[in-house]
This record gives structure tokens, C-alpha cells and sequence, in this order.
């Protein structure tokens, strides 16, 4: 027992360390690992967690660049929905990624770094065309250059909830 308490010590100090050397905050450039991500360009399937977030069939977790979906966590959680109406659009915005990405395989096409959620901020392109830009045409997204310091999209303004 007194040699596998250090051992166990070690092994967590040492995935500590790699995670914090492997993340950073989001950064305009993007890291080598991830940027070998993109140079690879494998098709990868897509699993939602939100309108604008998930995971890839590489277990990477990401979010999309440029665009903001409305929120589908509840109003008490923390980064939640802000009212029930927006939680409603989440629940449509999350509806209409998957439809768009089901049975298909999107590419990775840029690599913008990491956010403070430790997810990758990526484009990615389904059948040649930017997958965001296809979301905020249906319309249950909406543009949005945070890097430029633009404000949150309010998915509440106008909504009676």
C-alpha cells in the first residue's frame, strides 16, 4: 500500500501536468495538436450535446466557431437558458444540427484554439460546405464574432418566458 498511494500520486500528477500543458485558454492560434487535427482532414461523425457544441466520433470535444445556438440547459443552471423560450429554441437549434449532420461525416477545416471550457473552437465543413454557416441560414443560429468582443446573441429579447 505504501508504494501504490506515490505511484497513484505520480500517474494523477502526471496526467495533471499534460492537461494543463495541452490546454490553454482560447487563442487565435491554434495549438500543434489540434492543428494536426485539422491538417489530417478524416472524416469524423458528430455528437451533439447543444446547438453548437459536442463531441467528435475522435473524442474531441469541441464548439463551433462563429455562431452561438440558444442555450438548453435549465434556467437554474449555471450557463444555462436564460428563459424558458430560449431553452425551447435550444431544444429546435440542437434538432436541426443533428438532422443536418445525421448518417453524414463532417471535416475538420480550421482549428481556432481552446475555449475556457477547454473545448476546441473548430470549423467544420459537411460535404464541402462551412457547417456553421448552413446553421445560421436555417435560422436557429445566429452569427457571432466573439473574438471581435460582440456581445452574446439574447435569445429572450421579445419572448414572453
Amino acid at each position: 500500500m505504501t508504494i501504490r498511494a506515490p505511484l497513484n500520486y505520480l500517474a494523477g500528477g502526471a496526467v495533471l501536468l499534460a492537461i494543463v500543458v495541452g490546454c490553454g485558454y482560447y487563442t487565435s492560434q491554434a495549438p500543434a495538436a489540434s492543428a494536426a487535427i485539422a491538417a489530417t482532414e478524416v472524416p469524423l461523425t458528430v455528437y451533439w450535446s447543444d446547438g453548437d457544441s459536442g463531441r467528435l466520433s475522435d473524442g474531441t470535444k469541441f464548439r463551433l466557431y462563429g455562431i452561438d445556438s440558444p442555450e438548453t440547459g435549465s434556467m437554474k443552471q449555471r450557463g444555462g437558458a436564460k428563459c424558458e423560450s430560449e431553452r425551447a429554441l435550444g431544444f429546435e437549434a440542437k434538432e436541426a444540427a443533428l438532422e443536418l449532420t445525421r448518417g453524414k461525416e463532417v471535416t475538420v477545416s480550421e482549428v481556432r484554439g481552446t475555449d475556457r471550457y477547454e473545448r476546441t473552437v473548430l470549423r467544420l465543413d459537411l460535404e464541402g460546405k462551412d457547417l456553421a454557416a448552413l446553421l445560421v441560414a436555417g435560422g436557429t443560429h445566429r452569427a457571432w464574432d466573439y473574438d471581435g468582443g460582440e456581445k452574446k446573441p439574447d435569445w429572450c429579447a421579445g419572448a414572453a418566458g
